[in-house]
Parts: C-alpha cells; structure tokens; sequence
C-alpha cells in the first residue's frame, strides 16, 4: 500500500505528528476489537492486579524472615510457619496467574483473529485502484508484523504495563507508610524519570515506525522476486536482485541502528538517574540500621522494594516504547480498514437472481487511469454490441483494448460518456450481482495452488459433480485431468507451475462454462500458446461462445475471422469497424495493415476470396 507522504509542498519534511490525547485516541481504534471480549478482559485485568498485590505483600516477609532470624520481628511466627505461609502464597499465586493469563489468550487470540479477518474481507472488497499503489509484500507485512505487534500488546504488554504501574504505586505507597524520609528520593526522581521517558519515546516512536515500513519493503522484494522466479532465472538476474535485496536490508539496519541507539541512550539514562538514586536510596537506609533508627529486616524491606521499584520504572519506559511502536503500526491497520470497499460481501454471498441481457453500448466513453490521470486511454469510444453477437477488438499494444474490458467490468470509473449493459446504466446494477453475469478467460491464468476441482469450482463453488463433470468435457480437460493418477484431486502447484499453458487455459475456460456468464470476454487467450494447443483451446472456446454475447480482445487476428464485428482501435479511438471480409479488402486500412503484418505471405487472411480463386 502507499506509504503516508510526510513532506511538505516543496518537498521539505512536514512536521512531526506529536503525541497528543486525540491522536492517541485516534490510534487505539483497533482495540476495539477487545470489546467483545471485555469481561475476559476485565477479569483477567482484575487477576492481574490481585497477582500485583499478592506480589506486594510478599516483599516485606523477607525482611520480617530476617528479623525472625535476628529475634527482632514483632511477629509471633517460628521460620518454619514462615515458609508454609510462602508455599501457600505461591500454590493462590500460580492458580491466579493460570487464569489470568487464560483470560488475556482468549482476548488477545479471539480480538487479533478478528481483527486480521476484517483487514482481509476490506483488502478482497477494495477497488482496482487501490491495488495499483499498493504492493503484495507490503500488504502481507500489514497482516503480519503489525497485526503481531498488536497480539503481542493484547496479550503481554498491555498486561504488563499494567501490572508495573500498580507494582510502582504500591512500593512508593509502602514506602511513603514505612519510611517516609526515603520515600521522598524516590518521588522526586520519578517525574524526572516520566519525563525522560517522554523525550526518548518520540524518537523512539518515530524510528520503529520507519523500521516497520522499510522491513515491509524488503518484503516486497521477497515476494515479487519469487513470483517471478521464472522470469529472474530466464534473464540470469539472481545477482540484481540479491543487491537489491541487500540494499534494503542494509537500509533496515541502519534504521534498526538508530532505533537501537535510542534504546541504548534511554537505558543508559535509565541506569544513571533512577538506579543511581536507589543506591543513594539504599546507602541512605544502611546509615540509619548503623545508628540504631532502622531494624535490618526493614532495611532488607526498603532494598527490596527500592530494586523492585527501579525495574518497574525502567519496565515501564521499554514496554512504553512497545506500545507507541504498536501505535505506529495501528495508524497504518487504521488506513486501510478506513478505506471505502466497493463490493458489499452480503449481497456478494447472496444466490443471484436478476436475469441481465447481453447488449452493450459504449456511448463516447472516455477513461484515465488513476495513476495516470494526465494520459487518455479511451477518447470518446463507442459502440453497440447485440445480445448473443460475438465482436473482436484489435490493435497495436497500449490502445485500450483491455481497458474496455476492465472498465465494463467496473474495475475502474469512467470519466465521461455512458455504458449501458441490458438497456440500463451499468452503474444501476449492484455490482457483485453485476458481475456474476461475466465470465473472463485471461492470456495468463493464475490458478489457486489446490486441486485441479478446486480451481474449476472457483466458477461456481455449488456446482454438483455432474455439473463439473459436463464443464471439463465441454472446455476439453477432460482427458488429460483423467490422464493423472489422482484426477480431479490432482494438485496444481502454486499459480498452476506443475500445469501446462494450453492446460491452465482450458482450467479457465471450464469455469467460465461453469459459471454461465451472460457476458464473455476472452483476453488475448490463446496468444501465448503454441499452435496444437491453440487448436484444442479454440476448439473449447466455440463451445463456451454459443449463445452468450461474447466480447474476444485479439493479437492473432486468425482466431477472430469468424466474428459478427471487428473494432480496430488506435490512439484509444475506433478507426474501422466491420466483419473481417470487409476490413481487410479496404487498401491500405487500419486492419488489413495490422493483417499484412503479421501475416505477410498468409493470403488466405488478407484476401481469402483470392485464395479460393
């Protein structure tokens, strides 16, 4: 996905975004997908602060152990009931930790497994347009490190910030009650702690969140380089692509450096301030056991809880910093589940019921990409198309013969003109029961890495096995899935690597029989097969095209001659129109140049009445 452009107009960084209540407010969004789970929150935050609590009343007992050892205590308790009492503290201490950490599991694997369910039914529900800024690894590092960031917030540090705030007021509280003198060190630092917490975080903050988007790009070049694998080895670029991988990861770690060296300096400052006053604290309290004023077993007390109260400050400024880096990557979580979806997935699961007629008309359409807004593709096209005709549109690359497909399909919006589909504005259909009426076969399948009946039932998930059965034979896979030894349970390799060009095409041309689209459109499909395949797939595609208004975006001109009318497209307009014979005779015309072209020497094409003569 797009990365939030942080610069100013003229290119100089913006100002940094401060951590403010609102924006605080506007990045815990996603936790409320711990709402429906808030009484096993709140039971588990009620053990947690039990467990704090028991924690604390075991502090003093050590001191007390001492001073029963020294004959000092007040207490009337041999050593030997002393250790039952600590034995008896660990068995409620280990049944309270039990649940509470069952209870905070529940929260944390139920809300972040809702939580990745709602990105994922946002992303298959976002338009075209999104999906040409966005990048697949990125997107996979949104569902990955950053939902696991916040699991790891649900379920530890948010628990345990908790329970070291509560474990940092009981102490001072105790020592406030104990040994108020010393008490005042500790809360004297403590601001001076906050505070430098505050200052280190903002860095902190600033550069886990660059970590995240630059580990999310070295992601992106995992994923790209392996789905084009082939294409890597084809051209020998193993080395290219290793440098450019190594570059980001090199990036990365100059950021992890950074972020690590603002660690280092928060802990180093931690290290001075605050343990440099608790030994001061505790150099304090041994002068007074040494005058008389204190017992040591107090002593013991206030070391304990000085440590104690030590490593729940600097706890609290590292799980700080987890959690406004879990902020980072919930801003990002929040982008994206903000973004308007253009499919309802209700009405998408729902059967379809309204009948749609095959007619078309292009009424001077005209369309920009997204990302090219300044380039016109379309320029006024029009055209009509009858129902059950079949029509062709040819021309050089770039001319906007899949864009035609691509806008009636509404992947994208038009921004001028009119589409009618059955007599009616094609934007008056709902759009998935809009296009449950169409059926594409591609020039490049990409099949599902299941099973050869996985990847046909994608057409029509509640088909029956007779009506599988009928799809194979009609799109001529019947015999070669019969010629594998587990059939249709036969698994296809990722993107369908273990099949053939001319077996993945005629996959896809069973779905679409499956399907029964009232719409057809065939992209280029058999350009990229050789000629025995081609004959067997075309033979597929006569079948799949009778009686359905069928719409073939053609480079071999061969596979078209047969059509009711041929759209010759260039510069994004419609220059000719016509059947094949009449295209072609016309001297020097658009179509029989692109004729004479590719199939120079091939007379029966561009003359075939002189080639019967």
């Amino acid at each position: 996905m797009a990365i939030a452009d942080n610069s100013g107009k003229d290119g100089t960084p913006a100002s940094k975004p401060r951590m403010n209540w609102a924006r605080l407010k506007e990045s815990l969004y996603v936790f409320k997908y711990i709402r429906p789970y808030r009484w096993q929150f709140v039971g588990g935050l009620i053990l947690l602060a039990l467990s704090s609590l028991l924690f604390m009343a075991l502090l003093p007992l050590s001191g007390e152990m001492l001073d029963i050892a020294l004959g000092k205590s007040a207490w009337k308790f041999s050593l030997t009931q002393m250790g039952l009492l600590l034995f008896l503290y660990l068995v409620i201490q280990g049944v309270i930790s039990y649940f509470r950490v069952m209870l905070f599991a529940i929260v944390s694997e139920k809300g972040t497994a809702d939580l990745r369910k709602d990105l994922y039914h946002k992303l298959v529900t976002l338009p075209f347009p999104f999906y040409e800024k966005a990048r697949v690894g990125e997107i996979s590092s949104r569902l990955a490190s950053d939902v696991d960031q916040l699991y790891a917030a649900f379920s530890i540090t948010l628990a345990e910030f908790i329970r070291q705030v509560i474990i940092l007021v009981g102490g001072i509280l105790f020592l406030l009650v104990s040994t108020p003198r010393l008490s005042i060190i500790m809360l004297a630092v403590f601001p001076v702690i906050v505070f430098g917490a505050m200052f280190f975080g903002r860095f902190i903050r600033k550069e886990s969140k660059k970590r995240q988007e630059e580990l999310a790009n070295t992601n992106v070049i995992v994923d790209e380089t392996l789905q084009a694998i082939y294409t890597v080895k084809s051209f020998t670029n193993e080395p290219y692509e290793y440098h450019r991988y190594e570059k980001r990861i090199t990036s990365l770690v100059g950021i992890a450096l950074r972020l690590s060296r603002y660690r280092a300096l928060f802990g180093t400052y931690i290290i001075i301030a605050l343990f440099g006053a608790l030994f001061f604290v505790i150099w304090l309290g041994a002068k007074y056991v040494q005058n008389g004023s204190m017992s040591p077993g107090d002593l013991l007390n206030v070391f304990t809880f000085t440590a104690t109260i030590g490593v729940a400050i600097a706890s609290l400024g590292s799980f700080y910093t987890q959690l406004v880096s879990v902020i980072g990557g919930t801003e990002r979580l929040k982008e994206i589940l903000g973004k308007e979806a253009e499919v309802d997935m209700v009405q998408a699961s729902s059967p379809s019921s309204v009948p749609m007629e095959g007619s078309i008309r292009f009424d001077r359409v005209e369309f920009s990409y997204p990302s090219r807004p300044d380039i016109d593709v379309l320029k006024g096209v029009s055209f009509s198309i009858g129902a059950g005709q079949k029509i062709a549109f040819v021309g050089s690359s770039g001319v906007g013969k899949s864009t035609i497909a691509q806008v009636l399909l509404r992947f994208y919006e038009i921004k001028g003109g009119q589409i009618l589909v059955g007599n009616k504005d094609y934007k008056d259909y709902e759009i998935s029961e809009y296009r449950r009426h169409f059926g594409i076969v591609p020039q490049e399948v990409l099949l599902f890495g299941g099973t050869i009946r996985e990847n046909i039932l994608y057409g029509k998930p509640d088909a029956t096995e007779e009506e599988l059965h009928r799809a194979a034979r009609k799109s001529n896979c019947w015999d070669f899935i019969n010629g594998f030894p587990e059939k249709f349970e036969t698994i296809v390799g990722e993107r369908g690597i273990k099949l053939s060009g001319g077996q993945k095409q005629r996959i896809a041309i069973a779905r679409a029989v499956l399907r029964n689209p009232t719409i057809l459109i065939l992209d280029e499909a058999t350009s990229a097969l050789d000629a025995e395949s081609e004959k067997v797939v075309q033979d597929a595609l006569k079948v799949l095209m009778e009686g359905r208004t069928s719409i073939i975006i053609a480079h071999r001109l061969s596979t078209i001659r047969d059509v009711d009318c041929i759209y010759v497209l260039e510069n994004g307009k419609i220059v000719e129109q016509g059947p094949h014979e009449i295209l072609s005779a016309i001297p020097d015309g658009a179509y029989s140049n692109l004729a004479r072209l590719q199939f120079e020497g091939n007379k029966e094409l561009i003359n075939p009445e002189e080639n019967r003569a």
